[in-house]
């Protein structure tokens, strides 16, 4: 696969006004991504893309990632089957964060867990100083025992 040659930051005009991606990644080569699932808007995640992600999304249309807690290149739904169809690639002002809109293929879910968005729960109070959650969606689309057979949860302590 052939690597992109993202434009060069030239000026802060170039950079909020121009016609070519010159992105910003952070001191560890990261950049981060929002991602909506087209038809509803509804926020499926939020990850990270190195240069080698963000070219590959851009090149085959599929969500590829930078997975800080493995050190790891991952193509969203290679295991699953949950792949990140790319519907639409934006990226914000100052060119340091991307929005994804994507279709969901396969399940329709998008989180390892199991619901459709990786925002499953919800801030909902604070009982003797412990913030309570309320669960957003009520039930799993899918069980990661059985869609995940033999891999290590990614969530680390």
């Amino acid at each position: 696969m052939k690597e992109i040659k993202f434009a060069d930051r030239s000026s802060i005009e170039f950079v909020e006004e121009g016609s070519k991606l010159a992105p910003k990644f952070n001191q560890d080569g990261v950049i981060p991504v929002v991602v909506t699932e087209s038809k509803s808007d509804l926020v499926l995640m939020l990850g990270y893309m190195n240069k080698e992600a963000l070219d590959k999304s851009i090149l085959t249309r599929e969500a590829h990632y930078w997975s800080r807690s493995r050190e790891a290149l991952w193509k969203k739904g290679e295991s699953s089957g949950m792949v990140h169809k790319i519907d639409d690639i934006l990226i914000d002002d100052d060119q340091d964060s991307v929005w994804l809109k994507v279709t969901i293929q396969g399940l329709g879910a998008s989180c390892h867990v199991g619901y459709k968005s990786c925002f499953y729960r919800s801030v909902e109070s604070v009982d003797n100083g412990q913030v309570n959650l309320s669960f957003t969606e009520k039930q799993k689309i899918f069980d990661p025992e059985i869609v995940y057979p033999g891999f290590e949860n990614p969530t680390k302590l």
